[in-house]
């Protein structure tokens, strides 16, 4: 699909995330089949006590997997989220939060990644695993 890894960061950098994934701060720093890596702010991104909402570790998570899976998928493809659960193991206050995502296992029409989360310090904040179905994108007309 890409000749390079610059080609698939800037084809994502440009697709971007989407509309909530922009109202949060989240900006891709590294995009390959094998890896792919963003972060996003804690401030604007908070629960009421000051702390990372868990709800905003899911939204890097699942952007970070899907975003994966439809390089994945290639052309004349979509892949969707079927299934996700998360695992909160610390609460970040201030600063960025980092997701990695690595493939579990890519098939022919299901995805499954693995997102860790961690904090400035490099401590692990959340734990994420999101499976995608690949389906064939309707005809365009």
């Amino acid at each position: 699909m890409f000749n390079t890894t610059d080609d698939a960061l800037a084809w994502v950098q440009q697709r971007g995330g989407g509309d909530l994934a922009d109202k949060m701060g989240l900006e891709f720093t590294e995009f390959t089949i094998d890896r792919a890596v963003a972060r996003m702010p804690v401030a604007g991104n908070t629960q009421p006590a000051m702390l990372m909402h868990g709800g905003a570790y899911v939204v890097l998570g699942e952007s970070l997997g899907s975003m994966a899976a439809n390089l994945h998928a290639g052309p004349g493809k979509l892949a969707v989220g079927i299934e996700i659960n998360a695992s909160h193991n610390r609460s970040a206050t201030s600063g960025y939060v980092t997701g990695v995502c690595t493939p579990i296992h890519l098939g022919r029409t299901l995805t499954t990644h693995e997102i860790v989360v961690t904090d400035d310090a490099g401590r692990r904040c959340s734990t994420i695993r999101i499976t995608n179905i690949i389906k064939d994108l309707p005809p365009q007309g």
